[in-house]
Parts: structure tokens; C-alpha cells; sequence
């Protein structure tokens, strides 16, 4: 910024500007943006958020700012920035209300789910941007709490239309990645023009062009060197050419100056600043209270800071530059700052900041002190409560150290390496445990620690390493606590599974794992799955039905859907209980989306788009793959978003799609399943695809590999049929006598209709004559009774073309003419259009289905016009689509203008028949 003249202004920055003033405008118009203006300290990046400021007249401006501090408060720069927003609370839907309120600590609750308050968020926002334009402006971004940066990145990538424009502004180099992915503009230095200018303002002795023009070159340019640097320099210094060869970095230049600015000011002046630097908060009244308890003369020090022109005093404490307050802080000895933080504590509210003053007790504390790690860790407990696991982490680390006593030294510590881990921060969370290993823990804490390495190498270091682990982890809990010895043999069989099938270990470890007289779902469940691998699919099957049969009635704890339905809803399709697959993917959905756990919610998505593809809902299973989409977008996971296409698109047909999809997981995610699982999965679709496209050599070699290793389980168990229809067609059924067996071994053991009906099917197409058509009987006889309609349109296809190869034109007409009906209303297209040929070749005439209007929507256009139609409301969508009402509202005017219709009842009159939310 210039100040020399009639009027402050901004020197040079024309783009910038224009960019601005262009993301300005489209808010202005209703379209939200967001941008990271990135850039070394003093490059100018508050100036330009100070520029948007003044031009947005006519807009609601909101501001926050980060600040450099070890103190951790969770949401503190989220409640900063909403603070003004908060009267529109109460028109937030409750489950987004309640979640909110929590984390900022305006009452009590269960600890919120941090997409809740993202979307809470969002919703808060848009609400505000409704009347008129919103303009977010948060400086120093790099320094917010763990929980707000994330929620801000999460409202960042769901604007749309609401009228917000989000800007950030980051220093560079700053530590990990900051809001990766969203549109950045990289500050560079001042024009050479602009430069000089600048410099101008602030030398005002006569400079040598050379000189002058050599400081340029050597501040790159940067504003604030500019006009900080040669602030108190001689006329020698400047002369001499600015800097020295070995010149330490431009940041440490710009904080060393303005130290020097700090130590030439009165010694009372210096202990208001370093008391101001550290309260990062910038309480202006509690600073005036610890600086009368320190003993300074309050006005006439003020008065002398304000005039050094490197703090101001107003509503807040200001610096002039955060350089400015890490310099004022350095001035001060490891005592002075212990008694400023004494002070500080003293005077802050025990009942209004507990947290705050619990803090500057621990930077006060000249050792351990039991008192203060206490309060530190109730601290902790609240931030845990209001969903802020990084505060809560930094609380306890803090608490361990200063915990004179070894043993509870160790269990903080432990505590504090567990909320690392939550919070993601898998490096620093070792680190933690390895110091928690130092110390006497007790014998649960000991397993824990495994536990908790177990769990982090899951992650990180992948199976082989993650499996001992747990192993010995369930071991030694078997005595300590058996609720916790059964989910941790369950973390390590979902881990197994993971990379391709149940490792014998693991289910040998279970099996002899101690058992209660009467075994729990639970226990049956994990048990019956052991018993497979060991003892083989009839001895284990039907303990994992009679756990199915459990877990589907109704009273389950949100706990328990959580925790067991996932495992148990794979587990049904292993064992053919559609039933059962049914019920737990719903619930495991429903309760996923109700609490905002998006971790679980993906691959719970997953098991329902897979069900629901199966029952012939291929409309609702798009929508639910659009989902999984938005899910993985809005946490930026890379892994199961490819799954949902693998399940959809082989069952429309679409070889593109399909391809695209076994591809793209084959080439990213093999490291991560392992090479066979992705292999089962990806050739089981290819092998669907192909079937439905009548092209058999290649379907057969796609299910051949799929089914190569049905101890696996998954999908290839159900690659056994796909194998067995590519080598009926082939005309080699003998090749798929063993699939045929293997089926029908299942379907004794298991007796569900699914089963029953796979396994006649199964026979069917590799058997003649009169035990062929007894077995397509049986099989449309079972599937009839189930809710598995893909496959009751798939039998009476094949039934069809066998009636037609016996010379049956007119049965064959009845059995292919309900199948092609089916397939189509499906949306089934490859498996339909072999139905129409085959129809066509019995003398039938039959026409290609018109294309749907519908075809003309976005895959979330089309998503909200589903949901719309089902009866939800703008809010609810936008809660199920993590999107705001206001886009919601965007996307629906689009469909209207798209399908030409002018309220949302018509659309459903639109949809395919059978179309449902899920």
C-alpha cells in the first residue's frame, strides 16, 4: 500500500485486481467462487483482501484470521468468521443446527460429526448470501484451527449458486497442504516501476539509481521489504547495496527489522507488546487487565505502540503483520514470558475460557505440574465434545508433558496419539505412541498401543503389516476386555478382506479365541466367516445366516449399525440372503447419512447401489452412485467412488463406461485391495458386461479369472454363474461343471432363494432337454419369490432362447417378451437388446425404446430430479448432496427448463417406472 499523497491507495496489482473484481461481479450475480491467494509474507496478500473489502458495497463482508499459536481451539476461526451469521441459526435444519451449536461450544451435545458442521455450515452461509451477496474474507488461513480449515475447504468445493464468494489468503511456504485443489492466484513482487515508488514513500534521503534499483532486485519486489527493510538502516547501510551475500531468508529479515523496531521502544512499551503476542486472540480488555496486573502503565505505553506503528488497539488487537507479533514475542526471556502467560491466565474467565486459561497456565508452568495437566485434559474432553480431535490432541500432548506422575503420564500420552490418529495426523500420532511406549502403561493401555499401531499401519503401511498387529491386540484383550478383543478381531478380518480374501490366521485366531455360552450375533458372525475359510462354506454358512437373521430385526443401536453392518452386509452376499443384504444395507445408509459419517457412508452406498442394481433399480442405483461420487468428492477420497460405475454400468450395457471404470480401478487401487480382489471384482463386471452383450469368448475369459478363487468369497462367488452361462453359450458346459457344483453346494448349505434360484439357472444352461426346462422353471419359480428381479429377467431370457433353439416359437415369445419388458423398464440396455433380437427372431416385431428425456439431465441433475420427485425438500436434498438449498433450487430450474415441465410433481410422471430414492 501506498501512503504517500492525498489518499492511501494499491499500488499496482492491476490483474489481481481485475480478478477480483470479476469473482466479485459473478457473486453479484448469483454465481459463488472461491480463490486462494497464495504468496511469501508482505507480498501484499491482506492488501488485496483490504482492496475486495472496500469494493464490495452492497455486500455482506464477514472476516476471520488465523493466528500462529501452539494453543489449539477447535472451530475458532469457523466461530470467528460466522459469529456475525449466527441470528440465522434457528432456521438450519435440526440435525445441522444441533451440530453446529455444539461445535461452538453454545451447548451441550453429542460430539457432532465434522461433515455436519460442514454442511451446517454451508447451509449457514448460503442463508446470510440469500438477501444479498456474501464476501468471506479469512487472512492468514494457514494458521486456523485443524477443524475450521477443514470446514472451510468442505464449503469451498460445494459452492455453486449462492451468492458467496470464499477468499483465502495463505503464506508460502507454510506448513502441509492448505486448501489443495481450489483456484489459487500466486503473488509475485511489485512491477520494477511500482517498486520504486514504493520505496520512495519510506527513503527519504537522497538514493543512488544503482542502489535504488538494487534493493528492488534484491526484495523481489515484496511490499513489505519495501517499506520495512530500510526503516532505521544508515544512509551507509543503504548505500553500502541493502544486503549481504549471506542474507538469511526475506521472512527472517522482515521479523529481524521489525525486532529491532520492538527493542528500541520504552521496556514497558516492549511488555504490553509481548503480552499482546501472547494472547493470540487479540482480547483487547483482558490484555488491559494482565497488563495492569504486570504492573505497566496502561495509556501512555499504548500511546507509544500505536505510534511505532506496529500494533493498533480497537475493537481487537492488531499488528501490523504477524512478522510483528512473532518478533515481539522473541524480545521477551523464557521468564518474562512465563509470567505474561501467569498473568494472562489469571485474568481470563475459568467459567467463560476455560480452555484459553488452562493454556497459558501450561505456557506458564516452569515444570510438571499435576494441577494444570488436569485441567488440560478436561480441556481435551471438550474439545473431543464439540468434535474437535486436533485441539483435543494438541490439549493432552501438552497434558503428558507437564504430568509429573509416569503412569498417568503414559495414558496421556496415549490418549493423545489416539486423537492424532483420528485427526489424520498418522506420522505425528506414532511419534506419540512411541513416547507413550517409554513410559509404566498398564496392561489395557499396553494393548491399546497396539492397537493403536495396528490401526495406523492399516493405513499406511497396508496388511502384511497391520495384521500381526491386531492379532496380538485381540489376543491379549481376550482377558482384559472382551467387547474390545471381538471388534479388534473384526478390524483385522475386515483388513483381510481388504486384500483379497480372510487370511487363515486370522480366522484360526478367532476360532480360538474364548466364547460365552451363548454366542452373540456377533461372535456367530465372525465365527461362521472363520469356519468358512477353515473348515469350508458348510460348516460356516449357516452360524453367518443365523447372525444375519439376528442383525436384521429392528432395535439396533446406531453403535452397532456402525460398527457391524458393513462387514455383515458382504457377509450376505457370500452366503446368497438377499434378504438380509437388503435390510442392513438400508439401515447401514440410512443411519450413515442420519449421523454424517461419511467414512462408513461410501461403502455402505456401495452394498446398497449393488443391491438395489440386482433388483432391478438401476435408476435408483445411478442415483446412489452419484452419491458415493459426492461422498468421495466432499472427503476427498480417491478410492470408492470408482466402485460405484464397476456396479452399475456392466448391468446398462455401457462397454465405455464399464472399461473405463475396471481401468481406472486396476490402475490405482490394486496397491491398496491387493491384486486379486480388484482382479474377482473388475473381471466379475467385465463378465456381466459381455454376457449382456452377447459377446461370450470375451465373457468367459473375464469370469474364468473372476472365479478363479472362490475361497475369496465376494464377487467371486457370483462370477460361478456368469462363467457358467459364457460356456453354455460357447457350447463348452462341460467347462462350467465345477461352477455348477460349487452353486449348487451353496445353495444346499444355505437354502435361500437366491441360492436356489443361481444354482438352478446354473444347471439349466449346461443341462438338455426335459432337466434343462425343469431347472428354468425352478430357478424363475424361486427368483419370483425374491426380490432379485435382474435375475428373474436374465432366466426367462435364457429360457427364451433355449425355447426358441427347441423350435418353441410361441413359449419362447411369453418368456422373452416378459424379459425384454423387464430389461427395458430396468434400463438393463445390453441384456435388453439381446432380448429384442432374440424376440425378432421368433417373427416378433419390436421396437427400439425411444430415448428418454430424461438422457438430457447431468448425472446430479437427474439425482435431484429422482430425489425431488420422491418427495424431499430442497433442504433435505441439499443435506442428502452436501449442496446448499440454493443450488438445489439452481439444479432444479435447469431440469424444468431441460424436460420442459413447471413443477416438481410432473417430473416423476418423467422417470423410469420403479424409480426410488433408496
Amino acid at each position: 500500500m501506498a501512503t504517500r499523497g492525498s489518499r492511501a491507495g494499491l499500488l499496482g496489482r492491476r490483474d489481481e485486481r481485475q480478478a477480483l473484481d470479476e469473482l466479485l461481479a459473478g457473486a453479484r450475480a448469483g454465481q459463488s467462487a472461491t480463490l486462494v491467494l497464495r504468496g511469501e509474507p508482505g507480498i501484499g496478500k491482506t492488501a488485496l483482501l483490504t482492496y475486495l473489502r472496500a469494493q464490495s458495497t452492497g455486500c455482506r463482508v464477514v472476516r476471520a484470521a488465523g493466528v500462529q499459536s501452539e494453543m489449539e481451539l477447535s472451530y475458532a476461526g469457523l466461530h470467528q468468521l460466522c459469529a456475525p451469521l449466527l441470528t440465522g441459526l434457528d432456521q438450519l435444519p435440526g440435525p445441522q443446527r444441533d451440530a453446529l451449536a455444539t461445535a461452538f461450544g453454545l451447548h451441550d451435545g453429542e460430539p457432532p460429526s465434522r461433515f455436519l458442521v460442514g454442511l451446517a455450515t454451508l447451509s449457514l452461509l448460503a442463508d446470510a448470501g440469500g438477501n444479498q451477496p456474501l464476501v468471506c474474507l479469512i487472512d492468514d488461513a494457514q494458521w486456523l484451527d485443524h477443524a475450521s480449515a477443514q470446514t472451510l475447504q468442505f464449503v469451498a468445493r460445494r459452492l455453486l449458486a449462492e451468492s458467496i464468494l470464499l477468499v483465502f489468503a495463505v503464506r508460502d511456504p507454510s506448513p502441509g497442504e492448505t486448501f489443495p485443489g481450489l483456484p489459487e492466484l500466486h503473488l509475485t513482487g511489485l512491477s520494477d516501476s511500482d517498486s520504486r515508488t514504493l520505496l520512495a514513500s519510506v527513503v527519504t534521503g537522497p538514493l543512488d539509481e544503482r542502489v535504488r534499483d538494487r534493493i528492488v532486485a534484491e526484495t523481489g519486489g515484496n511490499p513489505l521489504a519495501l517499506l520495512e527493510l530500510p526503516r532505521g538502516l544508515a544512509v551507509a547501510e543503504i548505500a553500502g547495496g541493502f544486503v549481504r551475500p549471506d542474507a538469511p531468508p526475506l521472512s527472517s529479515q522482515l521479523e529481524q527489522g521489525f525486532l529491532r523496531r520492538v527493542q528500541l521502544l520504552p521496556t514497558e512499551t516492549q511488555r504490553l507488546l509481548i503480552t499482546a503476542a501472547a494472547e493470540p486472540v487479540g482480547d483487547v480488555t483482558l490484555l488491559w487487565r494482565a497488563a495492569e496486573r504486570l504492573g505497566i502503565a496502561v495509556d501512555a505505553a499504548a500511546a507509544q505502540a500505536e505510534a511505532s506503528g506496529l500494533i493498533t488497539f480497537g475493537a481487537r488487537v492488531r499488528f501490523r503483520h504477524p512478522l510483528v507479533r512473532s518478533a515481539a514475542y522473541r524480545a521477551a526471556n523464557l521468564y518474562e514470558r512465563r509470567e505474561i502467560h501467569h498473568a494472562l491466565a489469571e485474568e481470563t474467565d475459568p467459567e467463560l475460557d476455560p480452555d484459553r486459561r488452562a493454556w497459558h497456565l501450561a505456557r506458564a508452568a516452569a515444570g510438571p505440574n499435576e494441577a494444570v495437566a488436569a485441567e488440560l485434559e478436561r480441556s481435551a474432553d471438550r474439545a473431543q465434545s464439540r468434535g474437535g480431535v486436533a485441539a483435543a490432541a494438541a490439549f493432552l500432548d501438552r497434558a503428558a508433558q507437564l504430568t509429573p506422575d509416569p503412569v498417568r503420564r503414559g495414558a496421556r500420552t496415549l490418549a493423545a496419539a489416539q486423537a492424532k490418529f483420528e485427526a489424520g495426523a498418522f506420522e505425528a500420532g506414532l511419534a506419540l505412541a512411541g513416547t507413550a511406549e517409554l513410559s509404566p502403561l498398564d496392561a489395557l493401555g499396553t494393548v491399546k498401543l497396539t492397537l493403536l499401531r495396528g490401526r495406523i499401519a492399516a493405513l499406511t503401511q497396508g496388511m502384511t503389516v497391520a495384521l500381526p498387529l491386531f492379532l496380538d491386540a485381540a489376543k491379549r484383550f481376550e482377558v482384559l476386555d472382551p467387547g474390545l478383543a471381538l471388534s479388534t478381531y473384526r478390524e483385522a478380518i475386515v483388513t483381510s478382506l481388504s486384500g483379497g480374501g480372510l487370511s487363515r490366521k486370522v480366522a484360526e485366531s478367532v476360532l480360538s479365541a474364548p466364547k460365552p455360552d451363548q454366542p452373540t450375533r456377533h461372535v456367530l458372525l465372525l465365527e461362521g466367516l472363520a469356519q468358512i475359510t477353515t473348515a469350508g462354506y458348510a460348516a460356516g454358512a449357516p452360524m453367518v445366516l443365523q447372525a444375519l437373521a439376528g442383525l436384521s430385526t429392528e432395535g439396533q443401536s446406531r453403535q452397532e449399525v456402525l460398527g457391524w453392518y458393513q462387514l455383515a452386509g458382504r457377509l450376505a452376499t457370500d452366503v446368497w440372503d438377499f434378504g438380509s443384504w437388503s435390510v442392513l444395507s438400508k439401515l447401514l445408509v440410512d443411519v450413515a447419512r442420519e449421523t454424517g459419517t461419511l467414512p462408513v457412508l461410501a461403502p455402505a452406498l456401495l452394498l446398497r447401489l449393488a443391491n438395489r442394481a440386482l433388483a432391478g433399480e438401476l435408476t435408483t442405483a445411478a442415483t446412489l452412485a452419484e452419491e458415493v461420487r459426492t461422498v468421495g468428492e466432499a472427503t476427498g477420497s480417491g478410492f470408492w467412488p470408482h466402485y460405484g460405475p464397476m456396479f452399475l454400468e456392466p448391468w446398462r450395457g455401457r462397454e465405455a463406461q464399464t472399461q473405463q471404470a475396471i481401468t481406472t480401478i486396476t490402475d490405482r487401487l490394486a496397491a491398496v485391495r491387493g491384486h486379486d480382489k480388484v482382479l474377482a471384482d473388475t473381471q466379475w463386471a467385465a463378465a456381466v458386461l459381455y454376457n449382456g452383450l452377447s459377446r461370450y469368448d470375451v465373457a468367459y475369459a473375464a469370469a474364468k479369472q473372476a472365479s478363479a478363487n472362490p475361497q475369496e468369497l465376494g464377487l467371486s462367488l457370483h462370477a460361478l454363474a456368469e462363467f457358467a452361462e459364457a460356456a453354455a453359450r460357447l457350447g463348452r458346459p462341460a467347462d462350467a461343471a465345477d461352477a455348477v457344483r460349487a452353486l449348487d453346494e451353496m445353495a444346499q448349505t444355505t437354502g435361500t432363494g437366491w441360492a436356489v434360484g443361481t444354482a438352478a439357472f446354473a444347471r439349466a444352461l449346461v443341462s438338455e432337454g426335459p432337466a434343462a426346462e425343469d431347472s428354468y422353471r425352478e430357478a424363475i419359480e424361486r427368483f419370483d419369490a425374491t426380490e432379485v428381479r435382474m435375475q428373474l429377467a436374465r432366466v426367462r431370457l435364457c429360457y427364451g432362447e433355449w425355447l426358441r433353439r427347441e423350435g418353441r416359437r410361441v413359449d419362447a415369445r411369453a418368456q422373452l417378451g416378459a424379459a425384454h419388458e423387464m430389461l427395458t423398464g430396468f434400463g438393463a440396455e445390453g441384456f435388453a437388446e439381446r432380448a429384442r433380437r432374440e424376440l425378432q427372431a421368433t417373427g416378433a416385431t419390436v421396437r427400439k425404446p425411444a430415448v428418454a428425456t430424461v438422457d438430457a439431465l447431468t448425472a446430479q441433475e437427474a439425482q435431484i430430479a429422482r430425489l425431488a420427485a420422491d418427495g424431499l425438500t430442497n433442504p433435505e436434498i441439499g443435506a442428502r448432496l452436501f449442496i446448499s438449498p440454493h443450488t438445489v433450487e439452481w439444479h432444479l430450474r435447469k431440469v424444468f427448463t431441460k424436460l420442459g415441465i413447471t413443477s416438481r410433481r410432473e417430473i416423476a410422471t418423467l422417470l423410469p417406472p420403479g424409480t426410488a430414492s433408496a
